[in-house]
Formats: structure tokens, C-alpha cells, sequence
């Protein structure tokens, strides 16, 4: 591994810059950040070189939605080592940066998994980007796998510690109908990012939360009304107003393709975005796992509850770039930005993230003609998976 103050040359047959597919290109690297991206004929002579043989390199992929990692839940185990444990799960299938996705809880587990974001953070992980708190301000009828029990309304209390969090890059999942107007408008006049989920707000709820500061929508089409010829519901809304951004999960399991191309026809560039909306399974050795007391288990690909409903997906960034190219149809560059840039630009970090140039993080992802992580780096220190080249 080279140090800190060595730069690295690293030679690809193909550089997806964030923008453009680069033949025969090589990135420069020094320290935590890339120096240069220029042909790899035009390398700088004396350089440590790693050549890779195959494949593409491109910016890392960031992950706006991730419960769980590694066989390890944040909820069941709010701690730093969960924190990192997850990551490095998630790394293995291309993601760099992430927020760990803290459920529907008690006030004392939301309140640890903030507490252990931190501890990552300041412990020297520069790939935990901030969190993301999925409830539990939910409509009951649309909460999925969250627990009934953990559904609650929120209060004043609850407003004052969420927007207490300045010194984290946080997203607040809530069901605009549960909460106020001027809850919402807090919340985003104190840096929250705030999206709806969970949800049986109307059309008009949606719209006029947007109007409010409402950013998002998350994991579009899945937990929220649909749209109707009547009423278009949280959907309608999601893809009629430009301005709200949405994740959606491509698993082939919680949206249909048609559906997926339908909401990429109609967002605006970089407003739809990839997300994994990961559980304990993914990057992990088990086939289930515990979440409220309750048993989830891989079945046919995707995860379950004991009624058979869905819980989470059991895919990594990679497996989601793979399902929208491959079966979607969206064009590879786009899954890319969608894995990568329009996530950072939604978490404001695009002048540091997202891209490969100059000045930029050194977060790469390198991966074959199959779309299967071989490399990454984080902040300029590099990991190999599956096989070294």
C-alpha cells in the first residue's frame, strides 16, 4: 500500500469519469485525493503504478438508504462497530460512502445509532456520510416491516432533537400527513433533509409538503398510496413534481422494471436515484436475521417476513447499478450517477464526491465486465474483492 505522500497512478481500460466513458485513462492519486485523470500515455513517468487489466473505474457509489450490513442490523446493535462492520460489507459491493439507516425504534435506539454514526465518523471512517432515520413518524397502514408498536406521533421533543443534529448530514423518512406543516418547515430550516415514506398522504399532501421542504421520497412506489386516475396519490406526486428527488430500490423484487422506467421517464436528471434499502444479509454469510423479535429470511432472492411480505432487500449499490442496466435498460452511465453522482448531489458533497477530477475524494470503484466489484478505494486507500485485478 502506498503512503501518504506517494502518488499513485491507477491505469484502467475504461475511466467513468461522472460524466464520460474514457478509454485507456489513468487517475492520479495522492494521499486521499485525485491529482489528475488524464490518457494513460500521458502518465507521469515515476509513479507507483496499478494497472488494472479489465473492467471500469469509476466513482464510488453512494448509498442513501442502508439498514443493515454484514449480518448485523443497526437497530439490534446501535455501536460504532456496526457502524464500520456494515460498511465494510457494503464496500465489497461498491459502495464508498453511506448512510446507516436507523428504523422505526424506541427514542434510546434511534438515539444510539446517532450517537454511533458519530463515533465512526470521528473514529476515522470517512465513508459514513451522515444517517439516515426512517421513522417512526409513519401512517400505520403503510409502515411495511417497521414494528406497529414503534409507530408513534411526533412531538415537540422529538422536532428539537432531530434538528439539534447540525453537525451530521442527516434524512428524516416521515409520512408528511402525520406531522405538521410547520414541523416539516423546521425540520428543513435546520439542514434536515426531509422525505416522505411510509405514507397515505395524497397528491395535494405531497405538493404542498414540497412547498414546505420536503426533498424526497423514499424507496419510490413501495409503503405509500398509489397512484389512481382520481387520485395520484404519493406516487403522482412523486413523479409530477420536478423538484422532489426519489430513491427507488432495483432488486427485481419490490419494483417492477416497467415501473422503474416509467418514474426514470419522468424525473428530471439526478432526481431519481439508486438505493439498496440493505438489510443484515447483505455482504453477510446468513440467510436470516432478527429485527423486533421477529424472523427474516431470504427467500428466492429477496427478504421476508413471517406473513411473507416484504422486509428489506438483500443486495449492495452494485446489484442495483447491475438490475437497472442489464434489466431495466437504462444506460450504464446513468445507473452510474445514479449510484453516485445525483446521491451526492442530493447530500450537498457533489464538489467532493461523485465525480473523478481533480481536487476530488480518491472514492473509486472498479469493477468487471460482469458488473462484480473487484477493487475500491476510500479516501485513496484501496481494497481488493473477489480477485485482485
Amino acid at each position: 500500500m502506498p503512503t501518504r505522500g506517494t502518488a499513485t497512478a491507477i491505469s484502467a481500460p475504461t475511466v467513468f469519469d461522472g460524466g464520460r466513458l474514457l478509454p485507456n485513462h489513468c487517475v492520479v492519486v495522492l494521499g486521499d485525493a485525485i491529482t489528475q485523470l488524464l490518457p494513460t500515455a500521458q502518465c507521469p513517468a515515476g509513479l507507483d503504478v496499478i494497472t488494472l487489466e479489465q473492467g471500469i473505474l469509476a466513482p464510488g457509489f453512494i448509498d442513501l438508504q442502508v439498514n443493515g450490513g454484514g449480518d448485523l442490523m443497526l437497530n439490534n446493535a446501535p455501536e460504532r462497530a456496526t457502524v464500520n462492520a456494515m460498511h465494510s460489507a457494503h464496500r465489497a459491493l461498491g459502495t464508498t460512502s453511506m448512510l446507516p439507516t436507523v428504523m422505526s425504534d424506541k427514542c434510546e435506539v434511534q438515539q444510539a445509532a446517532v450517537n454511533a454514526v458519530r463515533a465512526a465518523r470521528s473514529g476515522g471512517n470517512p465513508g459514513i456520510a451522515g444517517i439516515h432515520i426512517e421513522g417512526p413518524f409513519f401512517a400505520p397502514a403503510r409502515r411495511g416491516a417497521h414494528s406497529a408498536a414503534m409507530i408513534r406521533p411526533a412531538e415537540t421533543g422529538d422536532m428539537d432533537w432531530l434538528c439539534a443534529l447540525a453537525d451530521l448530514t442527516v434524512i428524516v423518512t416521515l409520512a408528511p400527513e402525520q406531522v405538521s406543516p410547520e414541523q416539516i418547515e423546521r425540520l428543513a430550516r435546520n439542514g434536515v433533509h426531509v422525505c416522505a415514506g411510509h405514507t397515505d398522504a395524497s397528491y395535494q399532501q405531497i405538493r404542498d409538503a414540497s412547498g414546505r421542504g420536503l426533498q424526497g421520497i423514499t424507496h419510490l412506489y413501495n409503503a405509500m398510496r398509489p397512484l389512481t386516475a382520481r387520485e395520484p396519490g404519493v406516487v403522482g406526486a412523486a413523479l409530477d413534481d420536478d423538484g422532489l428527488w426519489a430513491g427507488i430500490i432495483a432488486d427485481g423484487h419490490h419494483v417492477h422494471p416497467a415501473s422503474i422506467r416509467l418514474a426514470y421517464a419522468a424525473k428530471p436528471e439526478g432526481k431519481l436515484v439508486l438505493v439498496s434499502d440493505a438489510m443484515a444479509t447483505a455482504g453477510g454469510q446468513q440467510s436470516s436475521f432478527e429485527l423486533y423479535g421477529e424472523n427474516i429470511r431470504e427467500h428466492n432472492g429477496c427478504l421476508v417476513n413471517a406473513d411473507g411480505a416484504l422486509a428489506g432487500s438483500a443486495i449492495g449499490m452494485i446489484d442495483a447499478v447491475r438490475y437497472a442496466h442489464l434489466e431495466v435498460g437504462i444506460p450504464l452511465g446513468e445507473c452510474l450517477r445514479m449510484a453516485s453522482l445525483y446521491p451526492a448531489a442530493i447530500l450537498n458533497l457533489n464538489s467532493s464526491l461523485g465525480h473523478i477530477a481533480s481536487g476530488y475524494r480518491a472514492d473509486l470503484v472498479h469493477f468487471d465486465e460482469d458488473l462484480t466489484v473487484c477493487n475500491t478505494w476510500l479516501a485513496g486507500q484501496r481494497e481488493s474483492h473477489h480477485y485482485n485485478t
